[in-house]
């Protein structure tokens, strides 16, 4: 299953020349990860860190395909492509009008509160299983 995160290109994404500073492209990825585990995972960032986990990225690979402009709206897509005990991997994709902007391939461990990995909560990978297996 793939999840849908659309994120409009503002002001503050934009370089001089008009289109997104591939920096920016990090901070959506890292909001529509985010929205995920709110809205699929249940599991929010803010009760992540009121229970001292997290998320942090362990690896990222990123092809950047064709620039994107302010007041574009991506369509940021996202799908599970394996979760371990305590790691996940994802695919983001963001699209716009037919054409396909960036890839990105990441993991991220899930971790206590001194950094060290950890199993997943059993409802978390519940609700990650799940979503994988509707695809």
């Amino acid at each position: 299953m793939i999840f849908h995160h659309p994120i409009r290109i503002e002001f503050n994404h934009c370089d001089p020349a008009g289109i997104v500073f591939y920096p920016r492209y990090f901070e959506m990825t890292n909001s529509t990860v985010e929205t995920f585990f709110r809205e699929v995972a249940g599991h929010s960032y803010a009760a992540m860190m009121e229970s001292g986990e997290g998320v942090p990225t362990a690896r990222l690979e990123v092809n950047f395909h064709a620039p994107s402009r302010l007041e574009e709206v991506l369509d940021w897509q996202l799908a599970v492509t394996r979760i371990g005990s305590s790691s996940i991997g994802f695919r983001l994709e963001a699209h716009c009008d037919g054409s396909h902007r960036m890839t990105a391939d990441m993991t991220l461990v899930y971790v206590n509160a001194k950094g060290r990995p950890q199993p997943w909560r059993p409802a978390v990978r519940d609700r990650i299983t799940t979503f994988m297996e509707a695809a």
